[in-house]
């Protein structure tokens, strides 16, 4: 059995990690009608035609979400999955909008999320970092109620913040005044923008918000003045080459302009993003872009060894993580 090499992953949606039979089996829990007879039917109805399209059926499935044990059981089968495949740590981001106005407490959310997460290392040997998201299609004010309610968890449980969903109409400067405020209470700060979002967006999100971190940032490549800056910089971007070909924002992988953005010197990492709705989890990601693009060892070994300078990871573990992916053998 090939060992997968140690790696850590920053783009991670944790609702996005709902495989069917779980949802099937919390829907069962928690009597929530869904109107799927299977996991196989519900696979089905993964064949999504745009960004949106696949956020409506996302959206609609966190319904059976609702309990602290639900988040707890969601995180665990997710540390499970990443550890076989390698990951060692675990940037998570979650959407505490998506749960809210379903009536979900953000304690219900964040008590379920930190007893899996906690438990992480010593079950799973996966450090982890948790992440708030804010929904970008929803006001910004509401991102800011969202921001001062969950204050009583930054620094232990909650780490950064993060911006997501629907991209195009949604600049990233509409949530200047709520990124000035975690970067004044010290939390760390990332940002999606360029997957179906132009350049600017990128530009935008990190002169406006401060983003520390760009999640995708595929389409940078438009820009060359942006990649030479994103380059010059040594800005992490989060790609997500599955999710990226499902969405449709690149035709199929052999097409992926990861290459291209290692080429351009760019300190680009592999991620799941939403791998029960993608087709795979981060070392699928790496299998399949080995098959399409051809990748070898060493350029596997650099994506692992970025993954962790790109962490928000303390020197010292960052350094243990990077020796541990220089010794690693492939097999």
């Amino acid at each position: 059995m090939t060992v997968p090499v140690p790696k850590a992953e920053l783009h991670l949606h944790i609702e996005g990690t709902l495989e069917p039979e779980l949802a099937l089996s919390l829907a069962e829990r928690n009597g929530v009608a869904l109107p799927y007879g299977s996991a196989a039917e519900l696979r089905a109805a993964y064949a999504f035609e745009d960004l949106q399209s696949f956020l409506d059926l996302y959206y609609a499935l966190t319904a059976v979400l609702r309990t602290g044990r639900d988040f707890a059981d969601l995180a665990e089968a997710y540390l499970a999955r990443a550890a076989a495949q390698g990951v060692r740590h675990a940037e998570v981001f979650f959407d505490p909008q998506a749960h809210l106005a379903r009536g979900v407490a953000l304690d219900t959310v964040l008590s379920g999320l930190g007893s899996a997460l906690g438990a992480a290392p010593e079950r799973h040997g996966v450090t982890t970092r948790l992440i708030l998201c804010f929904l970008r299609d929803r006001p910004a004010e509401e991102a800011l109620e969202v921001f001062e309610a969950a204050r009583p968890w930054f620094g232990t449980l909650i780490h950064g913040v993060g911006l997501d969903s629907a991209e195009v109409g949604h600049p990233p400067a509409k949530f200047r005044e709520v990124f000035d405020r975690a970067r004044a209470a010290g939390l760390r700060r990332v940002a999606h923008a360029g997957e179906e979002g132009p350049p600017e967006y990128v530009r935008e999100a990190l002169d406006v918000l401060g983003a520390e971190r760009i999640d995708h940032g595929i389409r940078s490549l438009e820009d060359p003045a942006l990649v030479a800056r994103l380059a010059a910089e040594r800005v992490p971007l989060t790609v997500c080459p599955l999710s990226n070909v499902r969405l449709r924002c690149v035709p199929d992988l052999s097409a992926h302009p990861l290459p291209r953005m290692l080429d351009a010197g760019l300190l680009v990492t592999v991620n799941s993003d939403d791998p029960s709705y993608f087709g795979g989890y981060v070392e699928d990601n790496m299998d399949a872009l080995r098959a399409a693009l051809g990748l070898d060892d060493a350029t596997v070994r650099l994506l692992a060894e970025n993954s962790f300078r790109a962490a928000f990871l303390p020197a010292d573990e960052r350094d243990a993580h990077l020796r541990a992916v220089a010794g690693h053998r492939f097999g």
